[in-house]
This record gives structure tokens, sequence and C-alpha cells, in this order.
């Protein structure tokens, strides 16, 4: 985590420097919009990390292993498609949950699924989507991309099976 924080610090203060240079004070605008975001997203963060904290904790090992683990095969992939395309929430949440499964034993290919499905498929945005854009467009979205999930995940599997990731 150290390297993505360097690289995240040098890009805002380069940032900063950028909008301080044009002068007019917009920097403050900036830092103001910045301060706003961080005081609304904390709250949310703070929970996520509970809640990936406390299912490292409440859910064995050995069910997490065996449903959602490297050796869950197929049906992993299934159940973290599934699990991915009804979780709610943005990164904040999702993240922060994943890491907590992957830190107790899921497979990698099974979340890969996971974060697929929770970024395609997202049936908790269905409604607006149905609302804005259309029955008829949100059957063919989803047609177009229901099966990319357990493929995500199984490539994941095929080739990074072995990975150590923390």
């Amino acid at each position: 985590m150290l390297i993505p924080t360097i690289v995240m610090a040098v890009l805002a203060i380069v940032l900063v420097y950028l909008v301080y240079r044009r002068g007019g004070g917009e920097y403050v605008i900036g830092l103001k919009t910045a301060g706003s975001l961080l005081l609304e997203i904390t709250p949310l963060l703070i929970f996520a990390f509970i809640v990936a904290g406390m299912i490292q904790i409440l859910v064995p090992q050995e069910m997490i292993s065996r449903w959602v683990g490297a050796e869950s095969g197929f049906r992993g992939l299934l159940i973290g498609s599934a699990i991915g395309g009804f979780m709610p929430g943005g990164p904040y949440v999702s993240m922060p949950i994943v890491a907590g499964l992957l830190r107790t034993g899921a497979g990698i290919g099974t979340m890969v699924a996971l974060l697929t499905a929770w970024s395609l498929l997202a049936f908790s945005r269905l409604p607006i989507e149905i609302g804005l854009l259309g029955w008829k467009f949100t059957l063919i979205r989803l047609a177009c991309v229901f099966f990319f999930p357990p493929i995500a995940g199984f490539i994941a599997n095929r080739f990074f099976a072995n990975t150590q990731l923390f």
C-alpha cells in the first residue's frame, strides 16, 4: 500500500500546484471540495472496513475455502458472480469486503468473478437503468455481459491461481 499512497500523494501535490499556478484561488475550491468528499465518504469507509474485518472473524476460514476458495471450482465462480451481481454500494464498500475475503481464503478466480459481476451486472442499479434507459436496453446490456463474470473468474483461476496476493 505504500507505493500507491506515494503515487497518489505526488499526483495530488502536482495537481494542487498546477491549479495554484493558474491563479484566481481555484485551488481553495478544489481543496474544499476534497474536504467535503472526505467528510461524506469517511463514515462509509469506516463501516466497510468494519464489515470486512468482521467477515474475517465471523465466517470460518474452512467455510470460505469450501464455498468460494480455490478448490470450490465452477460452483465458487457462480457463487462469486451471484454475490457480486447483488452486492450493493460503490467501490468503498465492495473493495474492503473483497480484500477481507481474499485474506480469509477466498479464491482469486471467485473474487475476480465477484468484482466483474459487481461492475457489469449490478442488479441494484437496474431500477434506475430501466427507468432512464428502458427495459429493452437493459435486457440487451445484461444479455451481452451475463456470462463474463464466470469467464473472467475462470481465466483468473487458470492463469493466476498460484499467485500470492498478501
